[in-house]
């Protein structure tokens, strides 16, 4: 750790094995109080790229389905594309069908180009703003549950329940199919090496997968998890694969498979999760793994060495959604409790909380202080994390958001909810 005023680190890199917490261990408790710290507004001009002209604090209105602000409204399943109607110039529908929709992805690159898939077992491209360009992809026999474009935005894979894993270009062609753990083992969710076509998987029936998705090769299935593998991914480093499981342990993996795995668990005097974990993110720097469990807990591991180095104060009901802003010294964590809190990780501190009308299910940094929200009533929400404010609102779902993402160019927001729909958001307007 190098940022100032953080407490030390363990330094056990020697330590291969099983790492257990004492309660001495937990160097600090953040308490989730509603206090606004006296510096949470920075009144200094932002960086080049932060500034946005949100200006809009009511819900949009819309007519009918179709908005009367910029924003696109499109509707997936199993049907072929049919362009139903544009209300305006700023918005448009599509129809493809019906289906819950549980993933959407935009490229990394290419700052239009959006990528949904449901529980129909179809995914689906397509660009913001040209409504003549959609490409459906078909294959899976079971829901699409992961959308993911590699780093350099060349491919897209897409996991299904059925444990298979298909890899796409940009084009909506199928380069070739990835054999994984079958039906009984399904994918939960996928995760791209930082700069390299290598993807890893977790799995149903608690396996982890890693594939060279260039040559369509299997390198090695990590094993260990007691419980379907809810969360993970690489570090940024590409160096190792943190993986969060249902049997309430993290686990950290050396990503070319040599050497021990880290694993962190509670037991006796050593405090961590006590039910499954949902979510996970992991820092910029590759030093800091956030989990949060079914239990309404949260805790900060030291990725280098196992250890919990502090936690929030347990919430009422279960955390759905962690993510490390842009600066990594701040974490924002939702949970079913209707609140998001914005966690001062330098200082130790709970900064903010904010209010909702219903459990936070997902969430995303745009830029480096803005957040946005998606909430089991299905509405969407943008908040300034330094004000506390909620800048703009969103009311177009009639179900639960499942997946939010962001464009390359930050001018979007993309929304995709079990009422069949995926949602972009204009942040210009």
């Amino acid at each position: 750790m190098n940022f100032p005023g953080a407490p030390p680190f363990y330094d056990d890199e020697d330590d291969d094995g099983e790492v257990f917490i004492d309660e001495s261990e937990i160097m600090y408790e953040v308490s989730s109080d509603n206090e606004v710290l006296p510096d949470a507004y920075d009144d200094s001009e932002p960086e080049h790229g932060d500034e946005m002209p949100y200006d809009v604090k009511e819900p949009i209105r819309t007519l009918g389905i179709w908005s009367v602000r910029a924003m696109h409204i499109i509707i997936f399943g199993s049907n072929v594309l049919l362009n139903i109607s544009e209300a305006s110039d700023d918005g448009s529908v599509r129809v493809f069908g019906d289906a819950e929709l549980f993933s959407v992805a935009c490229s990394p690159i290419d700052a239009t180009l959006v990528a949904a898939g449901g529980n129909d077992g179809t995914g689906f491209l397509w660009k913001i703003g040209q409504e003549d360009w959609a490409r459906e992809l078909q294959g899976h026999t079971d829901s699409v549950s992961s959308l993911a474009f590699s780093y350099d935005g060349e491919f897209l894979a897409s996991g299904s329940l059925d444990g298979t894993v298909q890899i796409w270009d940009v084009f909506g062609n199928l380069k070739g199919t990835l054999e994984g753990p079958g039906p009984a083992g399904g994918i939960e969710w996928l995760g791209w090496h930082p700069r390299e076509h290598k993807l890893v998987a977790g799995c149903w029936d608690s396996s982890v997968w890693l594939w060279d998705a260039a040559t369509f090769a299997h390198l090695n299935t990590f094993l260990g998890h007691g419980g379907c593998v809810m969360c993970g991914g690489f570090t940024p480093d590409g160096k190792l694969i943190c993986t969060g499981s249902d049997d309430a342990t993290l686990r950290i993996w050396n990503a070319e498979g040599g050497g021990g795995t880290r694993v962190v668990r509670r037991q006796p005097g050593h405090p961590y999760h006590t039910d499954g974990l949902k979510c996970l993110a992991i820092s910029s720097t590759s030093t800091l793994a956030l989990t949060g469990s079914r239990d309404g807990s949260t805790y900060l591991v030291n990725i280098t060495t196992g250890r919990v180095i502090g936690t929030l104060a347990s919430r009422s009901k279960s955390i759905e959604c962690v993510g490390f802003a842009p600066s990594y010294s701040w974490a924002a964590v939702g949970g079913m409790d209707q609140k998001l809190i914005i966690w001062d990780i330098e200082h130790s501190l709970s900064r903010d909380t904010f209010d909702h009308e219903d459990g936070v299910t997902c969430l995303a940094w745009l830029g480096a202080w803005y957040m946005a929200t998606g909430c089991q009533d299905g509405n969407v929400r943008l908040w300034d994390s330094r004000s506390g404010e909620c800048v703009k609102y969103y009311t177009e779902h009639s179900a639960a958001i499942q997946s939010l993402s962001v464009s390359a160019d930050q001018n979007f927001i993309l929304s995709a909810s079990d009422d069949g729909k995926v949602i972009a958001y204009d942040m210009r307007m």
